[in-house]
């Protein structure tokens, strides 16, 4: 199993017990960061991420915070 993502110091991402069952999720909304993750996980290509963007309120800032921090967490060796 792949250790957990800690999200709590990513711009954009809030972190409440209250929203989502604690779920870490774009600020402002109920949208589950993990609705990118897995997306890009499982292939998703750029269109994908742009038509999420549309449906829900979430801005291209918020996703570019998740995917750098995504890179980050599975690719460590390139930043140390």
């Amino acid at each position: 199993m792949e250790p957990q993502i800690d999200w709590s110091n990513v711009p954009g991402i809030e972190i409440d017990p209250e929203r989502q069952s604690g779920a870490p999720v774009f600020a402002g909304t109920r949208v589950p960061v993990n609705v990118i993750v897995n997306n890009i996980h499982h292939g998703g290509t750029c269109e994908e991420i742009d038509e999420i963007l549309e449906n829900f309120d979430v801005t291209r800032e918020q996703v570019n915070s998740v995917l750098s921090h995504l890179w980050q967490h599975e690719h460590p060796s390139l930043w140390r």
